[in-house]
């Protein structure tokens, strides 16, 4: 007897006991569940495949702790394939990916949110060794170029799709093997960042065919150069990227003096300064329109000289002159977590240099210390916003913000003396170099990175059950106390 076929609720009760599940909310949701199938319109081949799935499919799921936990975000995802036969054909003859299914969904509702909204994404599930078998790091460039070859190189829709494709697959990759604990959260986040470094190569190199075939190129340029470089801020720039994270991007050219006015070489030749703003506009534009399969990151601009009264791309000399004399301290703080991303190695040395020579350049500490803890006060202020007894991993004294605002002024007030300092973007490494210079006690700069890995590693928890950012205090007191203090050591 199969409960997918019981009408009667009394057959149902004892059926279940006859199996010793007890699970008294299974049974009401399940036949609630198939009532409202029962009114979709779905083929008789569907239905047929559906009453051959559920069955199976049930059977996974009493074998898990609380099949009605498990029920709900699976019966999510079917009810986006309701129509589409082949999808549940895939979950009727591969027992591999019903499993999977079952045991990402009840692992994370994020993934299984993912699922419901891509169900593309089920073609993953068919072979579990290639699911946990994620991409190596170095290799997601070469990859994407791959994937790309299935896609007829003009047509420009087909291939914004496949970039979304191949992240979102690739990122459910990750996520499968960050749930099951294969890897650990360092590794997660440079998955996330190297992965986002591929697509803004594959981005870029469309944005710019297209533009070039429209107007040519700077007619200084030579073999494939392009004069143009993305930098990396804040999560990408610190290799730090989580699930849904955006990316903060500065766009930079290089325009020789006595060729800043000229044009460039096609047949609708415009000068030079304007070819890299639609480059940049169309880079936008790739980024995030949606298809079928969603926006491909958001981009936040925001950190470009000037903010968001800025030009969209700036001139690199201009950068660094900017950097130089107009920019404000937490410019200089956000330039501690920038890294060259993607383009042209003139500009990757052009700009190293800028940002060594900004960072070590002698500050006054005193000065220094209040401009830091004024900007930390205006972000908390603006930003923060919990209810008494909860802590934001972000936000909160002692949280994640607290630990990078720690590095940025060690950095800014000691690069001047120990130039090592400026060459890490990430918080990580630069608590190494900080502890080697004995700048910071090796206890602080221990206990910093473990604070700062473990309150990421919650982040990307809570991320995958899909809840905010935030825990009761007493769960992460240890942590925060000892970044406090550390905090007010270094700052006060």
């Amino acid at each position: 007897m199969q409960l997918w076929n019981v009408q009667q609720d009394d057959h149902a009760v004892a059926l279940l006991a006859e199996q010793h599940i007890e699970d008294p909310q299974l049974w009401p949701l399940l036949s609630r569940w198939r009532e409202t199938v029962t009114k979709r319109s779905i083929g008789p081949r569907g239905r047929e495949t559906l009453d051959k799935l559920m069955p199976r499919l049930l059977e996974e799921l009493l074998n898990q702790p609380s099949p009605s936990a498990a029920f709900e975000p699976v019966s999510k995802v079917l009810e986006q394939i309701l129509t589409r036969t082949t999808y549940l054909e895939l979950l009727c003859e591969n027992p591999g990916a019903r499993q999977q299914l079952v045991s990402l969904c009840c692992a994370s509702p994020w993934i299984a949110a993912q699922l419901a909204k891509f169900p593309m994404l089920l073609d993953e599930l068919i072979d579990p060794a290639h699911l946990y078998d994620t991409t190596s790091l170095d290799d997601y460039p070469s990859e994407l170029r791959q994937y790309l070859l299935r896609v007829p190189e003009d047509d420009m829709e087909q291939q914004m799709e496949a970039l979304r494709q191949f992240k979102l697959s690739q990122q459910l990759k990750i996520a499968a093997a960050d749930v099951t604990g294969v890897l650990p959260v360092m590794q997660v986040s440079d998955h996330l960042t190297f992965l986002a470094e591929a697509i803004i190569e594959q981005v870029v190199m469309q944005a710019w065919q297209q533009v070039a075939q429209r107007h040519g190129v700077p007619t200084y340029l030579e073999g494939n150069d392009t004069g143009f470089a993305v930098i990396g801020y804040g999560k990408l720039g610190g290799i730090e990227l989580g699930y849904g994270s955006d990316l903060d991007l500065v766009f930079l050219y290089e325009a020789h003096a006595s060729m800043a006015n000229s044009l460039t070489n096609g047949d609708r030749p415009i000068e030079v300064g304007h070819f890299y703003l639609k480059l940049a506009q169309r880079i936008l534009h790739l980024f995030s329109t949606r298809t079928t399969s969603g926006e491909l990151y958001e981009v936040d601009m925001r950190l470009r000289p000037s903010g968001a009264s800025g030009l969209m791309v700036s001139e690199i000399t201009r950068f660094g002159e900017y950097q130089a004399d107009e920019a404000w301290t937490w410019e200089h703080q956000a330039l501690v977590r920038s890294r060259f991303v993607f383009g042209d190695n003139s500009l990757a040395v052009k700009f190293s240099r800028i940002r060594a020579s900004v960072l070590e350049k002698p500050r006054d500490k005193g000065e220094l210390k209040k401009a830091v803890r004024e900007m930390r006060q205006k972000m908390r202020d603006h930003l923060l916003k919990v209810s008494e007894g909860t802590f934001d991993l972000k936000q909160s004294p002692g949280g994640i913000a607290d630990i990078e605002f720690i590095a940025q002024y060690l950095v800014l007030a000691n690069a001047h003396e120990y130039p090592e300092l400026s060459i890490w973007s990430d918080n990580v490494r630069i608590f190494g170099v900080l502890a080697e210079l004995e700048l910071l006690p090796m206890m602080s700069a221990q206990h910093l990175t473990q604070s700062y890995c473990w309150l990421r590693d919650e982040n990307h928890r809570l991320t995958l059950q899909q809840k905010p950012g935030q825990l009761p205090y007493t769960g992460v007191e240890e942590h925060a106390e000892r970044v406090l203090n550390i905090y007010r050591t270094v700052l006060d």
